[in-house]
């Protein structure tokens, strides 16, 4: 069959059909002729006429923002946007995402009447297919976050699948996830009405017109250099696609953008005998690795095959994306699985094969932001194969970015300052892109892990840990271990072992937490971003005043965990800072925090040669020593006493340890459980740690991961930054008012919207949840995003999750919000109203009854409640 049909398209045939939809589509253009002199200034240009330049452009005039300038290389929509499947998707895992792709459904549902360009939009809804009980699992859970922010889904079973498709041949189908109100659409169209209407609001675009670079003064964008002469500007957006990489690095200050291109493959056939109706639904079998949707009567099929074809590595490009090389011995699998799937479909006639260029990003996540090295430099670019379901969303939340200074939506998760220039290397992009087309399809079940452009970033220590058993996960390049494998266990089948239920190093786990409890632990936390600020009079102390909420003027060697906020009061970082001189400071960070702490701390702080702000984060080994007697093996090390009367908590102090000076010690392990963080300089750091295991050797030491870590931190309620707190979210809203000094004597930034809210009162509060039916080895179990239920009404997410082994129970994080049963609007959130609730976490459609707690559970038991200036530096697990 499949040989069959491979030698009938081999064959050559007419492509008139294809050539006409194709010119129809760049017919149309808002663009002024060629030959037009350019402005010589302008408020805004915008690199890109595609789908994401256009409605960049079309959001910042609905804004009010007239004074905008769109450049594009060739023609409108003639680059990957010309070339889109057209399928519009809302079924994401992030929230975010959701959100950007029902904006984008809702934006393309109206364009056509408020333009009056037709965009081909037409509600077919999409099925989603499950071929395993895991791939339903993971849809499930899609369904339940689809649900609750007001996106129609439901799960239904292979017989409904067969009634509302009847051509797809569903035998081996376990289930499916059906979203009635996604749609297909013309994307080309789409950029067009955008750019029409953007035109239309005085937006001006030029086609045929190439950047050459960015001008860039004392790092901020100053103007545009192009083939047609000089364009003056205040911002510039760079949405040039798969081109975005190459531009960023022409400019006068490169601007690093990671991302890479790969070919990407779809079938297009001629109409069915019997046309398809324009509504049938968009199928995605994910199991298959493919898509189909219906296509003028016929059908559009692609996929996302395992071994993909990464291009332009070398940086060649084209002006106007043409359709590349046809492969069908490359697309043979997906049409195999096609073939499965769609058994008619072998006496349909295939039109053509089309081949064009997709750009993805080392986390499968889009880029957008402003650059953290250049002022008014914006990027939206890095789609994932998702261009046309996250235009509009995407669009809008950029634009929202440039006016206001942030947009409404937390979008740390793909914003561009995640990213350093560490993932721009070319040989890294092409791997791991080869690594992420894949992973587009594959079942990503609860902590995995990518597997190429690994040990970039490695501790000292790295090859001894490893040698011990050290199972890793790497954040922001940098390799973390997970947990220690005994010599006993089977290596292959734990790493294989990947579920939604128990893990198989749940044990492992286990002894970990209770060795931290019982005896100690050493944890490698080197990944910490460690900057230090100091300056020759007070300005080191009186910017960090400024920048951060808590009082920095505390005694030489005393530790403030703050948090480092924004104009909305929420959180832009959440770190700890060590005074060690009077004129010196050391802040220590969350690992993905390297790029953004330092941009947020060069943005603020002042041109002064005295003021000096330095990246250590190289410099030092940092050692987490968890446990009660973690004070033996430090005493014994040092010849010093460590009790709490000679070190206190929170107190940060130069030592000896074994042989190596200079070692900064701090009372404070990140967990609440007593101990040291040893920071350590990177030539000491082997003699440190075999001393330190040397001499633990009689108090029970072992080493321990992250996964420890994390229980650990959830059982005390800590939080994390970047996945419990954002940027708007604020210490109000999470129990942490004592690290905000608002009479410390000086103005910081939140303030006054912290001093608002304290008044007002909170609409979301930090809640933590024990799990009270669940069972922990049969049931699912929850990992983050599970729906919150109060009294049977929706009220919040998980933010995290993890089994809490002291309360030999599931406990999960996450914000309460309260919504009017009458409006839906957000109210006042007390204490009592959290406590007056009856509580479900849903996960994967199915609710378990849980115990909200807003302080840790050990204290409640023991009628304490345990100061909030004692140990919770919690945020640098993430």
């Amino acid at each position: 069959m499949l040989y069959q049909l491979l030698s009938v398209v081999r064959r050559p045939r007419s492509s008139r059909g294809w050539q006409k939809w194709s010119s129809a589509r760049s017919g149309a253009s808002a663009a002024k002729a060629h030959s037009v002199a350019l402005p010589a200034q302008a408020q805004v240009v915008i690199c890109g006429g595609g789908i994401m330049g256009t409605s960049v452009a079309y959001h910042l005039s609905k804004m009010g923002w007239k004074d905008i300038v769109l450049l594009e290389q060739g023609r409108l929509a003639a680059g990957s946007t010309r070339f889109c499947a057209g399928i519009l998707s809302t079924a994401r895992h992030l929230t975010i995402e959701q959100k950007m792709a029902d904006y984008s459904n809702k934006l393309y549902h109206q364009l056509e009447q408020e333009t009056g360009i037709h965009t081909g939009y037409i509600r077919t809804g999409s099925i989603f297919l499950a071929q395993t009980q895991d791939r339903l699992i993971s849809l499930k859970r899609i369904n339940s976050r689809l649900n609750v922010i007001g996106i129609p889904s439901e799960i239904i079973s292979p017989k409904k699948v067969a009634e509302l498709h009847p051509l797809l041949n569903v035998h081996d189908l376990v289930g499916a996830m059906h979203v009635p109100e996604d749609a297909v659409v013309s994307s080309a169209d789409v950029a067009l009405a955008l750019a029409s209407a953007a035109s239309q609001n005085g937006v001006q675009i030029y086609d045929r017109t190439s950047i050459l670079h960015v001008m860039v003064r004392k790092g901020q964008v100053t103007g545009v250099e192009t083939d047609k002469g000089q364009i003056q500007c205040h911002y510039f957006v760079n949405c040039a696609g798969q081109w975005a990489y190459e531009l960023g690095l022409s400019n006068e200050e490169p601007v690093s953008i990671p991302l890479h291109a790969c070919e990407h493959f779809y079938l297009l056939t001629r109409p069915w005998e019997t046309p398809l109706q324009s509504n049938t639904p968009t199928i995605v079998d994910a199991d298959g690795r493919i898509y189909i949707r219906n296509w003028q009567g016929g059908i559009l099929s692609g996929g996302f095959e395992k071994n993909p074809k990464p291009i332009f590595t070398e940086g060649k490009n084209q002006l106007e994306i043409q359709n590349l090389q046809e492969d069908w011995d490359h697309f043979e699998p997906l049409l195999s699985s096609l073939l499965r799937r769609m058994p008619e479909l072998e006496t349909m006639e295939i039109m053509k094969l089309v081949n064009c260029p997709e750009t993805f990003t080392p986390d499968m996540r889009c880029i957008m932001g402003e650059s953290p090295s250049v002022r008014g430099y914006f990027v939206l670019a890095g789609m994932n194969s998702a261009g046309l379901s996250f235009g509009g969303g995407a669009g809008r939340y950029l634009a929202e970015w440039m006016v206001h200074g942030y947009p409404s939506e937390s979008v740390w998760e793909l914003d561009l300052k995640r990213f350093g220039a560490l993932q721009s290397s070319r040989t890294f992009l092409r791997h791991r892109v080869m690594e992420v087309m894949p992973l587009l399809y594959d079942l990503k079940v609860p902590r995995w892990d990518f597997q190429t452009g690994r040990q970039l970033r490695t501790s000292p220590l790295y090859d001894r840990l490893d040698a011990q058993g050290a199972r890793w996960m790497e954040k922001h390049g940098f390799e973390r271990p997970k947990y220690f494998v005994p010599p006993d266990k089977d290596l292959l089948a734990l790493e294989q072992s990947k579920t939604f239920y128990k893990p198989d190093w749940f044990e492992i786990v286990e002894s970990e937490v209770k060795c931290c409890k019982e005896a100690v632990c050493v944890i490698d936390m080197s990944s910490f971003t460690k900057f230090e600020i100091t300056s020759t009079g007070d300005q080191a102390l009186e910017i960090l005043q400024y920048l951060f909420s808590n009082d920095l003027d505390v005694p030489v060697g005393h530790i403030v965990h703050t948090g480092m906020l924004n104009e909305g009061g929420g959180y832009e970082n959440d770190c700890s800072i060590a005074r060690l001189s009077k004129r010196s400071f050391f802040m220590i960070s969350p690992t993905d925090q390297q790029v953004h702490c330092w941009a947020w701390l060069k943005k603020y702080m002042p041109e002064d040669s005295n003021l000096i702000l330095e990246d250590v984060t190289w410099k030092y080994t940092a050692l987490n020593l968890i446990g009660p007697r973690a004070v033996d093996v430090l005493s014994e090390l040092s010849y010093a006493p460590m009790t709490p009367d000679h070190f206190p908590s929170l107190f940060c102090k130069e030592m000896s340890v074994g042989y190596a000076n200079g070692i900064r010690v701090m009372s404070m392990t990140h967990t609440g459980e007593p101990g040291f963080m040893l920071y350590i300089p990177i030539e000491y750091a082997l003699h440190v740690y075999n001393e330190v295991m040397s001499v633990g050797q009689k108090y029970g030491i072992r080493n321990a991961g992250y996964y420890a870590l994390r229980s650990l931190r959830i059982e005390k309620f800590f939080a994390f930054w970047g996945q419990d707190l954002n940027t708007l979210t604020t210490p109000l809203e999470c129990g942490r008012e004592s690290r905000v000094k608002l009479d410390k004597g000086m103005d910081f930034i939140g303030r006054d919207a912290l001093l608002q809210q304290k008044q007002n009162g909170v609409y979301k509060r930090f809640t933590m949840f024990i799990l009270d039916d669940h069972d922990t080895d049969l049931d699912l179990w929850p990992w983050w995003g599970e729906p919150i239920y109060r009294n049977g009404q929706y009220v919040g997410k998980t933010t995290s999750s993890a089994y809490g082994y002291t309360l030999e129970r599931h406990v999960c994080l996450g914000f309460v919000h309260n919504f009017s049963e009458d409006t839906g609007e957000e109210q006042v959130v007390t204490a009592d109203f959290i406590n007056r609730g009856e509580y479900e976490i849903d996960i994967a459609g199915h609710r378990f009854q849980a115990k909200a707690k807003l302080y840790p559970v050990t204290s409640l038991f023991t009628h304490k409640r345990r100061k909030d200036d004692v140990e919770l530096s919690d945020l640098h697990g993430k």
